[in-house]
């Protein structure tokens, strides 16, 4: 498929319903509300295509920028690529859902997103500690340095309480992430979590959010989930 049937495509699959639901979530217009499941059964036709999905991302619609991560193909890319895909990322979903798990699926995950993690911008920062997320709940455990992820969540506990807002629920997201995932910290990330207790997102005229990683650990211990990792990251 070409991108002008991939375009078709996308715009066939939409629905009003979607698109207001993405609208209320911060996409903004070109955008035609394409549920992600529905993505599938043409990215199987495509599988990856790097050139495509730069093409794609460039459009600036919010359906074509998701389905361009569904079909990156990650260590093609590379840093300055990930950075201009990072600039163009204009709401969480694109830079905590398509930006960083597409970091996530490359050599140079940790090294793009230590830097992200350090920036003053709030989504940058988000989508860095999200990185993380994604790559510890789906690596082996000895694919990271237990004394740097130790010392990220001394970070968290430090900071989280005056972080911006989606930065905020990024590192909440990184604490109950190492606490389900990352069986090495288990009991830090525990600890940390109930210390940092319940962090609060202001969203606007939407109700606050109210996040509590430490229950959400525990509701995962209940469940004997420790050491959880997805087989997949993308779908």
């Amino acid at each position: 498929m070409n991108f002008n049937e991939v375009m078709q495509g996308l715009e066939d699959l939409g629905t009003d319903f979607n698109k207001k639901r993405y609208v209320s979530n911060g996409a903004v217009e070109p955008l035609f509300g394409v549920a992600t499941g529905k993505m599938k059964p043409m990215s199987k036709v495509i599988g990856t295509n790097q050139e495509l999905a730069d093409e794609l991302y460039t459009t600036n619609n919010f359906d074509a920028m998701y389905f361009a991560g569904i079909i990156a193909e990650p260590n093609k890319m590379t840093e300055t690529d990930y950075d201009r895909w990072m600039d163009a990322a204009y709401f969480y979903m694109l830079s905590d859902f398509v930006v960083s798990v597409t970091l996530s699926e490359s050599d140079i995950a940790q090294e793009v997103a230590d830097k992200w993690i350090k920036s003053d911008e709030d989504l940058r920062k988000s989508a860095g500690w999200s990185t993380y997320c994604w790559l510890i709940g789906s690596r082996k455990d000895e694919m990271f340095s237990e004394e740097k992820i130790s010392e990220m969540l001394d970070y968290v506990k430090e900071t989280i309480h005056d972080e911006t807002i989606h930065a905020k629920d990024a590192m909440n997201n990184f604490v109950y992430t190492v606490g389900t995932s990352f069986k090495p910290l288990h009991d830090k990330a525990k600890e940390i979590a109930e210390e940092i207790g319940i962090i609060t997102i202001e969203r606007g005229k939407k109700k606050p959010k109210e996040l509590n990683a430490y229950q959400s650990i525990l509701k995962e211990v209940e469940r004997d989930r420790i050491g959880f990792k997805r087989k997949y990251v993308r779908c």
